[in-house]
């Protein structure tokens, strides 16, 4: 066993925040370059003097919170808007109901939709990361629960219009989530007997996939032009998420396959 010299440093205004002195290599720690959790001095390219960086991350949540806020709002928000309570509308359509199916229709698959990602944040999903500042949080709050009132306000409006075929579409909606659906440890998934597992063969994210196709059929049926408008504000930052994990992916792993792409099956 050797002891290192540990130099721990602001990392915004570089000023000494304290000096160790024979620090054991086989100790761990997460700052410098993003490193995981498990990192040991030993294992990284330090000499016998290694400098870390301490950055005051402010407030943060875990990501069980981060999700369970995301998702409680839309899914209450939208409920308000469907049973119209007072002062969303005018008073004389205060808790009446849409006489339109696509109406309800809609609401049942935005409802059960939050309800099951609520349910697979608290039961099912595993978080690679810890912790998401609080600020994020606001901003992604923002997002969420604003998109889905706007949405909800406009679907569930008594002026509404039902499109002419769009209730006869729709049992796709909001069934699948490859992100359940990824194997423990640190090998890439695979497809197997599950059948929303085989978009596995085609794409890294088939989450992403999903998610996107179930926005498209939302906007379909609805014919609203903020679910279009979310649709798209939503593929784009999918696509961006994509394309970052399925680019680490191929970093990691030589052996992945190369018939895969990021979010769409052979094209994107």
């Amino acid at each position: 066993i050797f002891f290192l010299q540990v130099e721990v440093l602001d990392a915004k205004t570089r000023e000494q925040l304290c000096f160790l002195d024979k620090v054991c290599c086989f100790c761990s720690y997460t700052e410098g370059k993003s490193l995981r959790d498990d990192e040991i001095l030993q294992n990284l390219p330090v000499g016998t003097t290694a400098t870390m960086y301490f950055k005051d991350l402010g407030p943060q949540l875990g990501w069980t919170m981060v999700f369970l806020a995301e998702y409680i709002g839309p899914l209450l928000s939208y409920l308000l808007f469907y049973f119209r309570i007072p002062y969303f509308y005018s008073n004389r359509y205060a808790l009446s109901s849409s006489p339109h199916p696509v109406v309800t229709l809609a609401c049942v698959c935005h409802t059960f939709h939050y309800t099951k990602r609520l349910i697979e944040t608290i039961f099912v999903h595993r978080f690679s990361h810890g912790t998401m500042p609080l600020r994020t949080i606001v901003k992604n709050c923002a997002y969420y629960w604003g998109f889905s009132a706007w949405l909800a306000y406009y679907i569930n409006h008594p002026l509404y219009t039902p499109p002419s075929y769009g209730e006869l579409l729709l049992i796709y909606l909001f069934l699948g989530d490859g992100e359940s659906l990824r194997p423990k440890g640190r090998r890439f998934p695979m497809p197997n007997k599950n059948p929303f597992t085989w978009l596995f063969f085609f794409v890294s994210c088939p989450n992403y996939t999903y998610e996107v196709g179930a926005w498209v059929s939302f906007s379909i049926m609805t014919q609203c032009l903020p679910v279009a408008f979310y649709t798209l504000l939503g593929f784009i930052q999918m696509t961006i998420w994509a394309k970052g994990k399925h680019r680490a992916y191929i970093r990691e792993f030589k052996d992945y396959p190369s018939l895969r792409v990021a979010i769409i099956p052979l094209i994107l």
